[in-house]
């Protein structure tokens, strides 16, 4: 699919580009980034061209405490083989077969689609997705597609199993009870995304994954030996070393609200490839758009004076419908829920209380503040929310 802009045959300079209908064009082909290299591109279209933006330095290896590399974690490998393979197989079926999948619509179970924010993001990201909601509310086998099904029914369960360990490793060392992070339904629902990166004929001028953390409580990852994961620290980028039969885990970004930053949120791209297809399945641990009531914030047993909360409160759907409404910018979501004192006023009472009580209270409460306040300084501060 080319760009699509007029000339002016004057000058041979591009005069327009309607972005708006290549994006369109694409989406509607339904057959996703797989479609564009089945057709024989040797050119990406101007959708997925990434703005120029600054160099950082050259990539280090990776420290360990950016992501955890879990070995031992019981899932065999022929299990973790077949979900590979059968990821694989879903995206490499004929685009006739996978666009009974194709959808736009964020409530369904089992979704196939390329960039959930394509029409959000300054660029498309260079990989199509199969997205399966696992849990809290059992899916029917028989809503997902026959290549993937079996495989992927026990893929999530011995990978749940994992991650109620896992949470109860992390509550017991941020200092909780180690059923703690369960008890806040952190494990209660998860969802398999199984990404497809084809071979791109231009690598350097797109990005398979724009730079972004993880909209849930935790993440685990399986990847094949392609490579290309990538997390970023002090201005650096490092790469996720390839081990064999291992598991890559990623703190999200729920968990470090709720953890008040005791435990980290990754910043993480993928790089895209002339080799390939990479293949990788993330498991968000994350109730997702399931109807729920209850509220995330600073969990209370982890704040004292010295530690109060940083972030404000919400539910796991408005913090999902904020990520998805920004798309992949490269911006954190968290910072939408900071707590960021905007504003301090330091009066010298009496003599400001007055115009304070004025401006502030109405004039019917000055009497009653003067009476409460029996101090000659006081500094309050403003939040934004």
């Amino acid at each position: 699919m080319a760009a699509s802009f007029t000339r002016d045959s004057g000058t041979q300079t591009p005069t327009t580009y309607d972005r708006f209908q290549e994006l369109k064009a694409f989406d509607d082909s339904k057959s996703g980034v797989k479609g564009l290299v089945d057709a024989g591109i040797t050119k990406i279209p101007r959708i997925f061209r990434r703005p120029k933006v600054e160099d950082h330095d050259s990539v280090k290896p990776i420290p360990t405490q950016f992501t955890i590399p879990v070995v031992n974690h019981g899932v065999p490998r022929s299990v973790l083989e077949e979900m590979l393979a059968a990821a694989r197989g879903f995206h490499e079926l004929p685009t006739e077969v996978k666009k009974s999948y194709y959808t736009r619509e964020k409530t369904k179970k089992v979704i196939y689609g390329s960039n959930f924010d394509l029409y959000e993001s300054r660029f498309a990201n260079w990989r199509d997705t199969l997205f399966c909601v696992m849990g809290p509310e059992p899916l029917h086998p028989q809503q997902l597609p026959l290549v993937c099904r079996d495989i992927t029914m026990e893929y999530s369960k011995q990978i749940h199993k994992l991650g109620t360990t896992l949470f109860k490793l992390l509550s017991k060392a941020i200092g909780l009870t180690p059923d703690h992070l369960i008890g806040l339904d952190c494990s209660k629902g998860h969802c398999l995304l199984s990404h497809y990166y084809p071979a791109c004929p231009e690598p350097e001028l797109t990005l398979g994954a724009t730079k972004h953390s993880d909209p849930d409580f935790l993440t685990i990852l399986l990847q094949d030996h392609i490579g290309g994961l990538q997390v970023f620290h002090q201005n650096l980028w490092f790469d996720v070393p390839l081990l064999p039969g291992a598991l890559v885990v990623n703190i999200g970004s729920l968990l470090q609200l709720i953890s008040n930053d005791k435990l980290l949120s990754v910043e993480h791209q993928v790089l895209a490839n002339e080799k390939g297809p990479r293949v990788s399945v993330a498991c968000f641990f994350t109730p997702h758009l399931y109807p729920s009531t209850r509220i995330y914030g600073p969990i209370k047993e982890l704040l004292s004076k010295e530690n109060p909360p940083l972030y404000r409160e919400t539910t796991v759907e408005d913090f999902i419908s904020y990520y998805d409404s920004k798309g992949l910018d490269e911006k954190s979501a968290l910072a939408h829920f900071k707590l960021q004192p905007s504003l301090s006023i330091t009066l010298q009472l009496p003599k400001d209380l007055n115009r304070f009580a004025q401006g502030f209270c109405g004039t019917e409460y000055i009497k009653p503040l003067r009476e409460m306040m029996q101090i000659t300084t006081v500094t309050m501060y403003l939040y934004n929310f």
